[in-house]
């Protein structure tokens, strides 16, 4: 599916309601928050179907920077879809005839937020991006990590979603790849843990941080 025809169909999926309004933007949160005002009083919204890099992850501030690309001085097309936990107002936003949140997964800056998705369109536009190595996906594939585990605590992606995403497994010369270890007490040998530490991004090995991973395994 061409990526210009996957926005359209993404976009004519979800026609105005009766909860659409047009506004302007107040402030950028993130990457996918934002606060618009609807020209009677302030909105607190939460970005639909996706999920962005968080603050201190990779490519977080890239991702708030290219939300702000596609909202700031123009007229926005917003279409409450519910509540969240933290009272935003999970929307829909347009900017023209552009659906924000599937323009930021088809660039690279945001993933499709599996737990909340109604719209597999956005899964093929995660899909394109990761392909073209856009965004996001031009990284090194061990900071593909989702914002939804990052937020949970977890640093580095496990080698079976490495290989769910397609991606190259890194593999140091003892054979080492990305795994789902995360302690010291895992590794078993000083040049795994190093492996870790510099290429999987597990940066608790390194807990004093000196540069030096597992000091007990490499004193």
């Amino acid at each position: 599916m061409a990526i210009s025809a996957g926005l359209a169909a993404a976009s004519a999926a979800s026609e105005p309601s009766s909860r659409s309004y047009r506004a302007h933007l107040v402030h950028i949160r993130d990457g996918d928050s934002l606060i618009v005002s609807d020209g009677s009083r302030q909105r607190d919204l939460r970005i639909a179907q996706i999920d962005t890099p968080e603050r201190g992850q990779a490519w977080g501030r890239r991702a708030t920077q290219a939300l702000a690309r596609w909202v700031e001085g123009r007229e926005l097309r917003v279409e409450f879809v519910e509540l969240d936990r933290y009272g935003r107002e999970v929307s829909e936003i347009w900017a023209g005839d552009v659906c924000v949140g599937c323009a930021l997964v088809r660039d690279g800056h945001a993933w499709a937020f599996r737990r909340y998705l109604r719209d597999p369109t956005l899964l093929a536009l995660e899909d394109e991006a990761r392909a073209a190595r856009r965004g996001l996906w031009s990284l090194p594939a061990h900071t593909w990590i989702p914002p939804w585990e990052w937020r949970a605590g977890v640093r580095a992606p496990s080698t079976e979603a490495l290989a769910a995403q397609g991606a190259p497994l890194k593999a140091a010369e003892n054979g080492s790849a990305c795994g789902g270890k995360r302690y010291c007490r895992e590794m078993s040998s000083c040049a795994e843990a190093r492996f870790y530490l510099r290429e999987c991004g597990v940066a608790r090995l390194d807990a004093d941080g000196d540069g030096i991973a597992c000091e007990n395994l490499c004193r």
